[in-house]
């Protein structure tokens, strides 16, 4: 049971864990933008929100802090320099998880996270304008679209006999006689 246990494992020792978040941190850092999965996208933003939260004041003692999480010196300088006084108007929710749909290799579930100061424009790949289709799809009865296609196949198909009919054929009885 998970009670009263926080965040998610993702299946990582806890090194494994800060290794990847502090990667995906100073990728959102850098970037603005990035593509990550859902659950990963989630546990992100829990890590990366105080980190912002900090870097609005600067001093000394939160450099310090925040450089504690992410050991890394260029991305506490972009986040004291950039981020922070970007998001000082802003009391919270610095970043926006977006889902995207699905991974083509294994059907993880993907996000966008993105800083919310800097992108104003929805992603591409989000929601689509294309019907879904459903296995039950086929087996619906025929519309009124469907129609038309019948007799393009059949005026195929008398092509192809016409073409066959001109061909000249070669009698069996001529190549044996030779």
């Amino acid at each position: 049971m998970r009670h009263r246990v926080k965040g998610r494992k993702l299946s990582r020792t806890s090194a494994h864990r800060k290794a990847t978040m502090r990667a995906l941190t100073m990728a959102l850092v850098r970037e603005h933008r990035i593509v990550t999965t859902v659950a990963k996208a989630k546990e992100l933003r829990r890590f990366v929100e105080p980190l912002i939260t900090r870097s609005k004041e600067d001093n000394l003692l939160n450099r310090r802090m925040v450089f504690s999480s992410l050991q890394n010196k260029e991305t506490v300088k972009k986040l004291f320099a950039e981020i922070g006084p970007k998001s000082a108007d802003r009391n919270g929710g610095y970043t926006r998880v977006i889902k995207i749909g699905f991974r083509q290799g294994d059907g993880a579930e993907m996000a966008v996270v993105e800083l919310v100061d800097y992108n104003d424009i929805k992603p591409e790949g989000g929601k689509t304008t294309k019907k879904k289709r459903t296995r039950r799809a086929g087996k619906a009865a025929p519309k009124a679209d469907a129609a038309p296609a019948a007799p393009v196949v059949e005026e195929v198909a008398d092509e192809v006999v016409e073409a066959t009919e001109e061909a000249p054929v070669a009698d069996e009885t001529d190549e044996k006689s030779e």
